[in-house]
């Protein structure tokens, strides 16, 4: 390589370097900022989950607390002090006063607590789903028949949670109506479902046999 090629190389370089310290100055901050955004995500992320965990312990220690009161009274002013943030929590909290209301004979204030669950659309529908099967075993026959068999239809729909439970309710319908026929037929469609668990399996199994219809062999 000759002088001139060197030299023109070596400024070509300097030109380069000069340019590139430019850019740095310039642009530089960005690359900063990027990086503490990064690091500040973060800790905001450790934040958040320690703040939640916090908030799900002292939430599940309330509970505990308060159902670990002998005194239904006392019990249920403790459980309507529970801080329940989201909504599943507060469904939960809902269902437990209303057990409690329940128990103690209270009918009206246990129907409210479920009401209110069952018929807040901002709840989890799972939650929602159970509050209306409580519901309507709770009203039992103050609900008229065919008002019962509606909320239970809603909950018998192919993936709802709580399906298999409300076909059996539809069944005690039917036998309530002295549809027997109908019910038994019902109870077999449940004993023969997949997802039913051995205890479902034995009442229906029991039902069949007291109305007078037959197990199939398997």
């Amino acid at each position: 390589m000759s002088e001139t090629d060197s030299f023109i190389e070596e400024v070509s370089e300097e030109v380069r370097r000069d340019k590139l310290f430019k850019l740095m100055r310039k642009y530089g901050w960005i690359g900063v900022l990027a990086i503490l955004l990064l690091v500040g995500g973060a800790a905001y992320n450790e934040w958040a989950k320690a703040r939640d965990m916090a908030a799900a312990q002292n939430f599940g220690d309330s509970l505990l607390q308060a159902l670990e009161l002998d005194d239904s009274g006392a019990r249920a002013q403790a459980l309507a002090k529970v801080d329940a943030g989201d909504a599943g929590a507060q469904s939960l909290v809902a269902m437990l006063r209303a057990a409690n209301a329940q128990a103690e004979g209270d009918k009206a204030a246990a129907t409210a607590a479920l009401a209110g669950v069952a018929d807040d659309a901002t709840q989890p529908k799972a939650y929602r789903d159970l509050a209306t099967l409580k519901l309507v075993l709770l009203a039992g026959s103050d609900m008229a028949a065919d008002a019962r068999r509606a909320k239970l239809a809603t909950l018998a729909i192919a993936g709802a949670p709580f399906r298999l439970l409300a076909e059996e309710q539809l069944a005690m319908l039917d036998v309530e109506e002295g549809r027997n026929d109908a019910a038994i037929s019902r109870l077999k469609d449940i004993i023969s479902d997949v997802e039913v668990t051995a205890g479902l399996r034995n009442r229906a199994s029991q039902l069949i046999v007291v109305l007078g219809g037959e197990i199939d062999a398997s």
